[in-house]
């Protein structure tokens, strides 16, 4: 039977590997998870850090991921966004100490 995927195939089918055999979900407070990666506890994922620590465990470096996925998302956000997220607001720059209109262009990475 062929399962609905969020993902592409070939990762498609790693993940609904991974689900039907994830061997820590045998308390019941996390028996029926909803998680991909459950956490200890009840009803929260597993922390960030700690899956950070397992994949680079296995040689997967978790860092340069993370930058690049963020790079990528500020790339595609609109820069008044960005810049509000920043704290970058065009009246502030006689505050912040910002000398010259560059530095209130949009942000290019």
């Amino acid at each position: 039977m062929r399962r609905a995927s969020p993902v592409p195939e070939p990762l498609a089918e790693l993940l609904f590997r991974w689900i039907d055999s994830r061997d820590n979900l045998s308390t019941a407070t996390i028996h029926a998870s909803r998680w991909l990666f459950p956490g200890r506890r009840a009803g929260q994922p597993l922390h960030p850090d700690v899956l950070a620590v397992l994949l680079n465990d296995l040689g997967i470096p978790t860092t340069a991921g993370r930058t690049a996925a963020i790079r990528q998302h500020v790339l595609e956000t609109p820069a008044p966004v960005v810049a509000e997220a920043l704290s970058y607001h065009r009246g502030d720059h006689g505050q912040t100490g910002l000398r010259s209109r560059r530095h209130l262009e949009p942000i290019r990475l």
